[in-house]
């Protein structure tokens, strides 16, 4: 693999900002250790979600993830994207807009979105001008969610879903944006989350009918919900554009402290022929946080 900074120079940048100088030093001997290694293999896109390091700065950030071998940052603005390209970096999935809805709710993230047709007006008109922005920076992918059930069964949540998402769909093809509804657990992080099992999100893909609507397979949670990752990847990965990790249970680390096996995984989703992206997705637990996303996506890179 070949770095585009010097380990002297990534450290040295690095150690006026406090979040990054603890890592600065462990970063270098990890580096040696993965060119002695050869690198990645180049078979996977990795990727990181940059909201599971609240304390690093995303210049620092970039300059350590790049050091790694990512490619892109997951869940960022289109406006953020002078400072990805800065660093050579992409988004492989764009965050979500939101927008105040009735009596000053905000609508389009995790609990009020797609499910509930009095939301439908509102989230075509922030989807409408997201889509556009994603677009003018290049990029091709862009986060939803269905909104909590709060009483709905889930046959007339895929229902309304579809009717709201079809809507938004003839722009997004026309602008070559794929749009993907995150698979969430409703047991742990999300309690009531309607897109909470991947057969659900099955259907809504086939009930919308497009290319360009996809769901985001997220294994931590999956797992939480339903298990056999593997068998689910193997049959309905035509339905996933995109990967997120998380050790099981606790969505820390993804290394031998879980009961995930990674690089199985990761197999699997190698052998399917996907061409996407795999974001790490985890909550370091220790001090060295680029440390933990080091090792990551050293598991993940089969």
């Amino acid at each position: 693999m070949t770095f585009p900074l010097s380990r002297r120079s990534f450290i040295g940048k690095s150690a006026a900002t406090a979040a990054i100088a603890t890592t600065a030093a462990s970063l270098h001997h990890r580096l040696n250790a993965a060119e002695e290694r050869g690198g990645l293999k180049g078979r996977v896109n990795h990727s990181v979600c940059k909201w599971c390091y609240p304390k690093i700065d995303l210049e620092d950030f970039c300059v350590a993830g790049k050091e790694i071998g990512l490619t892109s940052v997951d869940l960022m603005q289109p406006s953020d994207m002078k400072v990805l390209k800065k660093h050579g970096l992409t988004c492989a999935m764009v965050s979500n807009p939101t927008i105040e809805g009735l009596g000053g709710k905000k609508l389009g993230g995790i609990e009020r979105a797609w499910n509930r047709v009095e939301h439908h007006d509102k989230l075509v008109e922030a989807y409408t001008a997201q889509i556009d922005a994603v677009a003018a920076v290049g990029l091709v992918n862009l986060i939803c969610f269905s909104g909590n059930r709060d009483g709905l069964a889930d046959e007339l949540g895929i229902e309304n879903c579809a009717k709201g998402l079809k809507r938004i769909m003839k722009h997004a093809e026309a602008k070559n944006v794929t749009i993907s509804m995150e698979l969430l657990n409703s047991k742990v992080n999300h309690p009531d989350y309607q897109c909470d099992k991947s057969a659900w999100g099955v259907e809504l893909c086939k009930a919308i009918g497009s290319d360009n609507f996809k769901l985001l397979y997220d294994i931590y949670h999956m797992q939480i919900m339903e298990g056999d990752v593997i068998a689910t990847i193997r049959a309905s990965h035509p339905y996933f554009s995109h990967y997120h990790t998380g050790g099981v249970p606790g969505r820390n680390e993804i290394d031998d402290s879980q009961e995930l096996n990674y690089p199985a995984i990761m197999q699997a989703v190698v052998a399917t022929g996907f061409k996407g992206f795999v974001a790490q997705e985890f909550i370091p637990k220790r001090e060295d946080k680029i440390d933990s996303l080091n090792q990551g996506v050293r598991i993940c890179d089969v």
